[in-house]
């Protein structure tokens, strides 16, 4: 036997003796929990589904073909719902109004975040322990409390009504956590990459934008997406302090859509007002679950 065979057979048998000794063997119990999880997880998924795809269903019927057969399928595939929610029920301008306020509140409060999340975790400054401490604070303070307080502020400073009183607001509630995610991104972050930026001349602005931020993405990314979801689903916020018809946001709009009519309800315009509500939302998680991913992964590995 040439001395070739003899050391492909010698990493044959150590791959296949190292296969043997690393591959798990799950027992009775372990077999038991997986498929006791796996019909829960099916049987949560099929809740969550079917509310949803009974609602894209009924987006495409009349009234009175939902009361018929709620669970049929329409006569006619027609887009009529979307042109009435979008159109009559001014949906489109409730739409644009939601992307302006959450879109410039998440860069804000990202920004914001960020800046102070990176301070408070890799400076000692005097005072810094007892800003983190409030920050974590401001997560227990429940919103309604503060409704009556936050009318009259934003009536004193003649933003009370408006889209960039709302922007204020949203900043405001989401800043807390959004520090709380990012303080363990940058506190685990290596110094010695800091301290290397100092060394090449760089000032703290171009440290910590060119340097630390981009290192923190998978932090930012989930973040982003958490604030995201949270800010576009916000009800109390807007429907307390923007009453103002012109500046309504998708919240509201769906909220006064099923109570302005009352007992004659367009149930079909109504659904197609809920799918074009969430869609967006579903479209940026899809987009970005990966980068969620990572992200958790990479907080608990550290």
């Amino acid at each position: 036997m040439s001395t070739d065979t003899r050391a492909a057979v010698t990493i044959d048998r150590r791959s296949a003796s190292n296969k043997d000794i690393r591959t798990p063997k799950d027992s009775g119990g372990d077999k038991w929990v997986g498929g006791v999880s796996h019909v829960i997880l099916a049987i949560w998924s099929i809740v969550v589904i079917l509310p949803m795809l009974w609602t894209l269903i009924g987006s495409f019927k009349t009234t009175k073909e939902i009361f018929a057969s709620p669970f049929g399928l329409p006569a006619d595939w027609s887009f009529d719902n979307y042109v009435n929610a979008w159109v009559k029920n001014n949906f489109g301008q409730m739409f644009l109004n939601t992307v302006i306020v959450v879109g410039v509140a998440l860069v804000l409060v990202m920004i914001l975040g960020a800046m102070c999340a990176y301070v408070l975790a890799r400076f000692s400054l005097p005072g810094s322990r007892v800003i983190y401490y409030l920050m974590l604070a401001g997560l227990t303070f429940p919103i309604f409390l503060a409704i009556v307080p936050l009318f009259f502020i934003l009536q004193g400073m003649g933003l009370l009504n408006t889209l960039p009183g709302l922007i204020i607001t949203y900043v405001a509630f989401a800043l807390p956590f959004t520090v709380f995610f990012l303080f363990s991104f940058f506190k685990s972050l290596p110094y010695e990459i800091q301290e290397a930026a100092y060394v090449d001349g760089a000032s703290e602005w171009r440290t910590f934008f060119q340097v630390m931020l981009p290192m923190a993405k998978p932090g930012m990314a989930a973040i982003a997406i958490m604030n995201f979801l949270g800010l576009w689903n916000q009800f109390l916020l807007p429907i307390s302090l923007n009453t103002n018809q012109d500046n309504y946001v998708l919240s509201q709009g769906m909220a006064s859509f099923a109570s302005a009519a009352g007992y004659q309800v367009d149930f079909g315009a109504m659904f197609a007002a809920v799918i074009i509500t969430i869609v967006p939302v579903l479209i940026v998680y899809i987009l970005f679950q990966r980068q969620l991913q990572g992200s958790v992964s990479q907080g608990t590995s550290k």
